[in-house]
């Protein structure tokens, strides 16, 4: 996959490379919050990770909240659950 700059909400980085282990962990993470077992938490951040790689194949740069939207678009059908606690992680933390 080629490079895709990521623009960062926060002000604090204008960009950053797109990690897709970065990605994983906060997948997984959600997933822990819900306490869904672990296997459940790998499989399932790989495959959001999965949708959110193709989504960013034709994209040179997204921004972190467009890159959040698509993460939960795929991960909602998953575990809605989860889905509820990434995509307001910042507001809950």
């Amino acid at each position: 996959m080629k490079s895709v700059d990521v623009v960062k909400r926060d002000g604090k980085r204008s960009t950053e490379s797109f990690e897709r282990a970065k990605l994983e962990r906060s997948i997984r993470a959600a997933m822990r919050a819900v306490k869904a077992p672990e296997g459940q938490a790998e499989d399932t951040a790989s495959a959001v990770c999965d949708v959110v790689m193709q989504w960013l194949d034709s994209r040179p740069e997204v921004t972190s909240a467009d890159l959040r939207r698509q993460a939960v678009q795929a991960l909602e059908p998953l575990h809605p659950e989860a889905a509820i606690i990434y995509k307001h992680y910042k507001v809950i933390m």
